[in-house]
């Protein structure tokens, strides 16, 4: 018998006996933290099972078939793994490129997004609960992103407009006009000044709806100014530390905004 088929009944009989149930999922990489001389943890938003953390063990051998170009920012993993529900770290059986991108690696801007996206990503989902929507549009975007010829300037503003619909915080255009201010705190347009701070004035708030009207293949045909792009980008990051606890800083804010400088 073929030492390869030999192998796969061994380990089948392995996992039977002793209860391991690996399960195959699709993954998206949030975080990489280096520990040890050889070992990683992975911080994964998966298909399947939500964020979940791994730890992963390197090797400089030629013949190892984990490497750290798997683990870019916003990589998107086929993986299957032994999954323990309220394990702390869970355990990879394997792990491979589910699609390995073309451009964003090697282009400037797009590695930058996905670096702040992912840094992005990583402080706003933490629970261990499946969402195929959610997963669905960041896959989805991220394939456009790495597909793109052109006109990718505002692919962030527009991904976290998009995103605030998943996190239950997308604004309510329902009162706007053009005279409105735009309450943050409550997400909605009012006619009156409210009475805290977490307010848009209305020359500002009234290119919300432009903001919320864009998509990604209409996105090109909205020219922002640097300045511009910078506001908006800082107003949205308001947003979300209003309405997303422990929203921390983003890191790689400023590398971004010095990108489109």
């Amino acid at each position: 018998m073929p030492q390869k088929t030999l192998f796969t009944l061994f380990f089948s009989s392995f996992v039977r006996n002793f209860g391991i149930m690996l399960q195959k999922t699709k993954g998206i990489v949030l975080h990489v933290l280096k520990y040890a001389d050889a070992s990683l943890i992975v911080d994964v938003y998966t298909e399947r099972f939500g964020r979940l953390a791994f730890s992963v063990r390197m090797s400089k051998s030629k013949r190892c078939q984990v490497r750290t170009s798997l683990f870019q920012p916003l990589a998107l993993l086929d993986m299957e793994i032994d999954y323990k529900p309220n394990r702390q770290l869970q355990r990879v059986q394997s792990m491979a490129s589910e699609y390995p991108y073309s451009t964003i690696p090697y282009n400037p801007v797009k590695s930058t997004i996905a670096m702040y996206l992912s840094e992005v990503l990583y402080r706003i989902i933490r629970e261990q609960v499946s969402d195929e929507r959610l997963f669905s549009y960041l896959y989805y975007s991220l394939l456009w992103l790495d597909r793109a010829e052109r006109g990718i300037a505002n692919f962030h503003l527009v991904f976290m407009m998009r995103l605030s619909r998943f996190l239950g915080i997308y604004p309510n255009l329902d009162d706007f006009s053009s005279s409105s201010f735009f309450d943050m705190r409550n997400s909605c347009f009012t006619p009156m000044l409210p009475g805290h701070s977490q307010y848009l004035i209305p020359s500002e708030a009234s290119k919300l709806p432009l903001l919320l009207r864009m998509n990604y293949d209409t996105m090109y045909l909205f020219s922002f100014t640097r300045s511009e792009r910078d506001r908006c980008l800082e107003l949205i990051s308001d947003y979300y530390r209003l309405h997303i606890a422990d929203f921390a800083e983003i890191k790689s804010y400023e590398i971004l905004k010095e990108v489109f400088s």
